[in-house]
C-alpha cells in the first residue's frame, strides 16, 4: 500500500484538525511566551517574581528554603517526567496491538478504518507525549544548574554576589518556561486523544484547550493577584 492510498483514508477534516492542533500548540506557546506589553501573561510576570526571589536570596538567612523550592520544583518536574514515560510505553504498547483501539472506539468512530489510520492518530499522541517527557527532562535539569548556581553565590553583597545570583534567576527562568512548554504538551496531548473518534472532535478539543490554556495565562484570578501594584521595597 502507498502512501497516496493510505493518505486516502484521511479527509480534509483531518488534515484540518491536524493542522490546526499543530498550530494552537506552537502558536499558544508563542504568544505566552512573547505576550503583548498591554496584556502580560502569568508566565511572563512570573519571570520578575523570580528574579526578585534572586535578589532577595542573597541576603536571607539561613539559605535553606530557598533550597527546599528549588528541590519541590524539581520534584514536580521528575514527577512528570515518569508520568510521560509511562503515557510513552502505553502508547507504544497500544501500537503493538492497534485492533484494540477499535473497541474502544465503539459506536463514535469508524472502527472499518485500517490499522494505518489507528497508528498515524498514535503517533501524534507519541509526538507530544515524547514532546513532554524531554521538556520536563531538561527542565529538571535547569533546575538543578539553577541549585549549582545559587551554592556559589557568597554570603555578603557583593558585585560577584548579585551577578550569580542573577545568573541563577535566568537559569531558573528558563527551566520554567521549558517547564511551561512541558505542560502545554501534555494538555493537546490529552486534546490530540479525541482524533480517535474523528476529525471534529479533535476541531472542538483542540479549541476547547486552546481557551482553558489562554484563558489560565490571561484571565485568571491568579494573573489579577499578580498584577495588583507591591507597596515599595
Amino acid at each position: 500500500m502507498n502512501w497516496m492510498v493510505r493518505l486516502g483514508y484521511f479527509d480534509v477534516i483531518d488534515g484540518v484538525a491536524l493542522v490546526l492542533l499543530l498550530a494552537c500548540w506552537l502558536g499558544s506557546s508563542w504568544v505566552i511566551e512573547n505576550p503583548p506589553a498591554r496584556r502580560m501573561s502569568v508566565s511572563k510576570l512570573m519571570t520578575s517574581y523570580r528574579r526578585r526571589w534572586m535578589h532577595h536570596f542573597i541576603t536571607r538567612q539561613p539559605r535553606i528554603f530557598d533550597a527546599n523550592i528549588v528541590g519541590s520544583l524539581r520534584q514536580s518536574t521528575a514527577f512528570f517526567a515518569s508520568a510521560a514515560m509511562i503515557a510513552i510505553s502505553g502508547i507504544f504498547a497500544l501500537l503493538g496491538d492497534a485492533d484494540r483501539l477499535r473497541g474502544v472506539a465503539g459506536d463514535f468512530a469508524d472502527t472499518d478504518a485500517p490499522v494505518f489510520v489507528w497508528e498515524v492518530k498514535l503517533f501524534l499522541l507519541l509526538l507530544l507525549a515524547a514532546n513532554a517527557f524531554l521538556k520536563f527532562v531538561w527542565s529538571n535539569r535547569l533546575f538543578g544548574y539553577c541549585s549549582v548556581v545559587m551554592g556559589s553565590v557568597p554570603n555578603d553583597e557583593s558585585k560577584v554576589a548579585y551577578a550569580r545570583a542573577a545568573k541563577a534567576a535566568e537559569i531558573n527562568i528558563f527551566a520554567a518556561r521549558s517547564y511551561n512548554r512541558g505542560l502545554r504538551s501534555v494538555y493537546f496531548g490529552i486534546a490530540s486523544a479525541a482524533w480517535l473518534l474523528g476529525g471534529e472532535a479533535l476541531i472542538l478539543a483542540t479549541l476547547v484547550t486552546l481557551i482553558v490554556i489562554l484563558r489560565r495565562e490571561f484571565a485568571s484570578q491568579s494573573r489579577e493577584i499578580l498584577m495588583q501594584d507591591d507597596p515599595h521595597e
